[in-house]
């Protein structure tokens, strides 16, 4: 199992969003980077959902239910998704300052990488974000 962390606008897709629908694509992805890690999701690997731009915090937990496949909203083959769906809200939202803040965390894509919408966490880090949000 591999562990994920996708980053969305609140005001384009909540992880609320997610809840209400339960699954969906994980679309719009124009990063060949995040295309790669898409690429290599697969079922049932856990991702946690954050909320970029103004809240910048760990919202909840995902998971993939459809590995790769074309993206819809455009003709272009080079472009794909997968399929989320919601798992658990987190208890308290965990912040980027949190994250940051964390020396356990301090390597993680999200610190390292901050504009990439898709990336790879190791298991201890997705728990220790888990283990913070209590």
């Amino acid at each position: 199992m591999n562990y994920w962390l996708v980053k969305s606008e609140p005001s384009e897709y909540s992880y609320d969003d997610l809840v209400r629908d339960g699954s969906t694509y994980w679309d719009g992805v124009r990063n060949y980077a995040a295309r790669k890690n898409m690429k290599t999701m697969k079922i049932d690997d856990r991702v946690l959902f954050y909320h970029s731009v103004n809240e910048k915090s760990v919202i909840g937990i995902s998971k993939v239910v459809k590995e790769h496949y074309q993206d819809p909203t455009t003709e272009d083959e080079r472009w794909v998704v997968v399929d989320l769906a919601a798992e658990q809200k987190l208890k308290s939202p965990v912040t980027l300052s949190q994250i940051k803040a964390d020396a356990d965390l301090a390597d993680i894509a999200l610190v390292r990488q901050s504009r990439l919408s898709v990336m790879p966490l190791t298991k201890e880090a997705f728990e220790r974000i888990v283990e913070m949000s209590k």
